[in-house]
């Protein structure tokens, strides 16, 4: 199957053949379609699984055969969890738009910057990317009406009600038009998720990739025996071994992550922060900079983490383990996308290891375990 299967227009397949996507994942053949006729859609899939181009490929044909808007009346809602993955969800658009025969404005709205430059951008927007928070914000303020919305998307629902945006979403549905097209993207189910899919799809199409499928062949996974007091040390010999210009390394605290990247920073190793106490400002510019190549290593903890989507990220490294299995799988996930090779490799202590094991026998699949002193050695000579 290739995209120019799915229906779309000579101007997006140039689009996503500029990105480099080689053939569509699972949940993009069968979106797609959907999409494309209107339809109401469910889609339970995990981080990475090609979300974000199986619902915004389909909306960017369907605005062109549409009017521009011609004031602040928004004819398409993305409401996501968080601030990163509105600012990611936003590149994935400007990057798809960008062979369109007229322009479709999108926007990235969140909150912890200042609202006024948001404002005065609002006119003419077709597709809004918002947070909760300050989509209500916006809204109170007048700036913006949703009351012509053709097509919803709630994208990572389950993390939205997870981070206690439940009554946010239920007042913004209230102002929406009972006709239109809604889509909804989760990881996961539980109750909350269960009673927002019955209040808002109508007869959807239901799509499901599994997680445990989902681990990505393509990740060369490691492990390797360490003591606590030379993760430190092992993490620099890591990076120094190769020459590779972005490495994504996970930590399971706040000040684990700010200790690491300084260490690594005092030892010449161009390394930043990256988690939730950080400012807006601070987040967007760290990513940026590593996403770019001018920072080599970017520390981050997992909810931070949620919104990094790099196509071509080569290594990531588990300096501590998650606290679940699910987690595991999508940090790992950050890298091995879109066809493309990746590795990824744990740093693991004696007090860690039953956790691990846990870990690998959730996931379905064992790590090779190797020991710290035996990095850079061949196979024959860690063998001796």
């Amino acid at each position: 199957m290739n995209f120019s299967d799915l229906g779309l227009s000579t101007d997006l397949l140039k689009a996503v053949q500029r990105a480099n996507y080689e053939s569509p994942y699972p949940i993009q053949i069968e979106a797609i379609p959907a999409i494309l006729d209107q339809k109401d859609l469910l889609g339970l899939a995990p981080t990475g699984s090609g979300k974000t181009a199986a619902y915004i490929l389909p909306i960017l044909q369907r605005l062109l055969s549409k009017k521009a808007p011609e004031d602040r009346f928004i004819p398409v809602l993305v409401i996501v969890p968080t601030r990163e993955l509105a600012v990611q969800v936003a590149e994935v658009t400007e990057n798809f738009s960008r062979f369109l025969p007229r322009k479709i404005k999108s926007m990235a709205v969140f909150g912890g910057v200042s609202i006024n430059p948001q404002m005065m951008k609002l006119h003419g927007v077709e597709i809004l990317i918002a947070t909760p928070g300050r989509l209500i914000d916006l809204l109170g303020r007048n700036a913006l009406g949703i009351s012509r919305i053709h097509t919803l998307v709630l994208d990572e629902a389950d993390k939205v009600l997870n981070m206690g945006f439940r009554e946010e979403v239920e007042h913004i549905l209230e102002l929406l038009p009972a006709r239109r097209q809604n889509v909804l993207f989760s990881a996961t189910t539980d109750n909350e998720v269960d009673i927002l899919i019955q209040k808002l799809l109508r007869d959807p199409v239901r799509i499901q990739v599994e997680e445990a499928n989902f681990t990505p062949d393509l990740i060369d996974q490691r492990a390797y025996r360490v003591s606590p007091e030379n993760k430190g040390p092992f993490l620099r010999q890591l990076i120094n071994s190769g020459d590779l210009s972005q490495i994504l390394v996970f930590t399971s605290s706040i000040r684990t992550a700010d200790n690491v990247a300084t260490k690594l920073t005092k030892n010449g190793i161009a390394a930043v922060a990256f988690h939730g106490d950080k400012s807006q400002g601070a987040r967007t510019e760290a990513l940026a900079r590593f996403k770019s190549g001018k920072t080599r290593v970017l520390v981050a903890t997992d909810l931070a983490a949620r919104g990094i989507d790099i196509q071509y990220l080569p290594l990531v490294v588990n300096y501590e383990l998650p606290r679940s299995p699910k987690d595991y799988i999508h940090r790992i996930g950050r890298t091995g996308r879109a066809g493309s090779a990746g590795e990824a490799i744990s740093l693991i202590t004696p007090e860690e290891m039953h956790h691990f094991k846990v870990i690998q026998k959730k996931m379905g699949k064992w790590v090779t375990l190797l020991n710290s002193e035996d990095f850079g050695k061949s196979k024959e000579e860690s063998d001796s």
